[in-house]
């Protein structure tokens, strides 16, 4: 399957040292070679990245190595395909406007026989995966006709969360660019840093950075990923079922849904 990255910082950060990491699994360390991408947010404009060659042989995915832009919510994917041909149409992550504010959507999963009732939102491409995602805006926006606060729209994005995890696995990361939602049905995990920061040091590659000079006191960066990408550092790994609301790099919201292994 695939593989997802997320960042939510309180400042903007640059994701450089987990995006090289994740781009060794895409066909150096890992069997991801079918395309990645990357978005991310300054402001409400968001820059995408996409390829769908393997990330490790990318000559975009160097250049984004190469350019450390500085955000605060990140969203990234390798991709192993399952559903869908291998072509950009199917690259995540998967961008939509919903209420003046750029959504992005990334999956790792697979749905068996999900064939959405799809109405203003509709894919470009023919994965799973951006059916899903336009079906989660389409509820969305059939249920309010103008932004609410992330709260209220919490309710209806975790009832098409169970209803997605029953066609099978349904790991996510969904932004408008305010905040981070993370969804595990299978494989997620998080690592939050903040002061007294340290060195981390890649899996995937012989990298390290000392996170102490590159920081200030203050600053509160939280990454996720399907596997951890340090192999010194404590990551949090979800429970199937487990979501979490991501603001600023704290987590503000959090709960598990029941019957998640159904």
């Amino acid at each position: 399957m695939c593989e997802l990255l997320g960042m939510s910082a309180n400042v903007p950060t640059d994701i450089v040292f987990s995006f090289t990491g994740l781009m060794q699994r895409g066909g150096r360390t890992g069997p991801h070679r079918d395309g990645w991408g990357i978005g991310f947010y300054e402001g409400r404009g968001l820059r995408l990245f996409q390829d769908p060659r393997a990330s490790s042989e990318s000559e975009v995915a160097q250049l984004v190595q190469r350019y450390p832009i500085k955000s605060e919510v990140v969203i990234g994917h390798i991709r192993q395909a399952n559903v869908g041909r291998i072509c950009l149409a199917n690259t995540h992550p998967f961008v939509r406007e919903l209420w003046g504010r750029n959504w992005c959507f990334a999956h790792n999963g697979q749905l068996a026989g999900f064939s959405p009732d799809l109405r203003f939102y509709r894919p470009v491409g023919d994965t799973d995966s951006e059916a899903a995602f336009c079906d989660l805006l389409n509820r969305l926006r059939a249920v309010f006709e103008e932004a609410p606060e992330v709260a209220a729209l919490l309710p209806v994005m975790l009832e098409a969360c169970a209803l997605y995890r029953r066609h099978g696995v349904f790991n996510c990361l969904l932004s408008d660019g305010d905040w981070l939602f993370s969804f595990c049905s299978s494989k997620l995990a998080h690592i939050t840093r903040r002061a007294p920061f340290g060195p981390a040091h890649l899996k995937d590659a012989d990298m390290q950075v000392d996170f102490q000079a590159e920081t200030t006191p203050n600053d509160v960066v939280t990454v996720l990923a399907t596997e951890p990408l340090t192999d010194n550092e404590d990551w949090t790994l979800y429970q199937p079922g487990e979501w979490r609301l991501w603001r600023g790099g704290e987590c503000v919201a959090q709960g598990q849904l029941e019957n998640a292994d159904v």
